[in-house]
């Protein structure tokens, strides 16, 4: 992937549910040309990540429509609308806002992505860079020609980034006992990932689990719930079940969330240090495929 280098970016701490990606990439050109390609729908085409409509007004609707999807796409309104320096909207439950400032002879646009999917948020940011060199390309006058992140390098990279998403998480559970957890956005399809984990192999409830699915000193009972490529669980403990889950994800592949739940008095820091370096693994193993 090129171009990463002129890029900032962080992740903010989580609040109320709530997360902020904020980007930032200084282009060579005044502010009221980039401020045309972000909000004109023609141009908008040849960069963003779907057809836009705007009224460009605060509380104007604004629609996104991808194309090939015969669905009817999804609106949001405007919040913010001061040329050449400001314009923000609402997409689903996330808000965009794209602030323009001068920089000598060109200037410096800024990202903020307001969200709710934190896990998501390598994915939201790999996508973001990949736009906004193709916005680059644009403004140059050449042709859009982004090289997409198909094997999910660049995904991975924001992921070592932002490393506080992988380290997993203690949680009390109803019953009194404790869980930790973990949940990472994969790079391959679900049917790859459940190949990997199983060997090959097809598990059954009642049968040994397939060591991929296993971890350095956690015990191993038998499968109890399987629904492939979605589900394996099994028990390791009388009052204790691990459980993989590879659910809907963002663009690159499924969501894994992995959790392993016990008794109050079961070693939970131990478990966090295990379980990470296992998906660890995991998603180097398949950042290889």
């Amino acid at each position: 992937m090129t171009d990463d280098q002129n890029f900032s970016s962080s992740l903010s701490a989580e609040h109320h549910g709530r997360s902020e990606l904020r980007m930032e990439r200084r282009l060579a050109h005044p502010p009221q040309r980039v401020w045309d390609a972000i909000t004109q729908p023609a141009q908008l085409a040849e960069w963003f990540p779907s057809e836009v409509s705007v009224d460009l007004r605060p509380g104007g609707e604004i629609g996104f429509h991808f194309p090939g999807d015969p669905g009817p796409g999804m609106t949001g309104r405007v919040t913010d609308a001061e040329e050449p320096r400001l314009f923000a909207f609402t997409w689903g439950e996330d808000h965009l806002r794209w602030e323009i400032a001068p920089d000598g002879d060109g200037s410096r646009l800024i990202l903020v992505h307001t969200f709710g999917d934190r896990f998501g948020a390598a994915s939201f940011a790999s996508g973001w860079q990949i736009c906004v060199i193709a916005l680059g390309q644009l403004l140059a006058g050449g042709p859009v020609d982004v090289e997409r992140d198909t094997r999910g390098r660049l995904h991975e990279a924001y992921l070592a980034r932002f490393d506080e998403l992988t380290r997993g998480r203690v949680e009390e559970t109803d019953d009194g006992g404790r869980r930790v957890r973990f949940e990472r956005q994969l790079v391959r399809p679900a049917g790859a990932v459940w190949d990997r984990l199983t060997g090959g192999e097809e598990p059954l409830a009642g049968s040994p689990v397939p060591e991929g699915f296993t971890a350095d000193k956690v015990p191993v009972g038998p499968v109890t719930e399987v629904r492939a490529p979605e589900l394996l669980a099994y028990a390791w403990h009388p009052d204790g079940e691990v459980r993989w889950e590879l659910r809907t994800g963002t663009g690159h592949g499924p969501r894994l969330v992995l959790t392993q739940s016990g008794p109050r008095d079961f070693d939970a820091d131990a478990a966090l240090v295990v379980w990470r370096e296992r998906v660890a693994d995991l998603a180097a193993r398949l950042l290889q495929e």
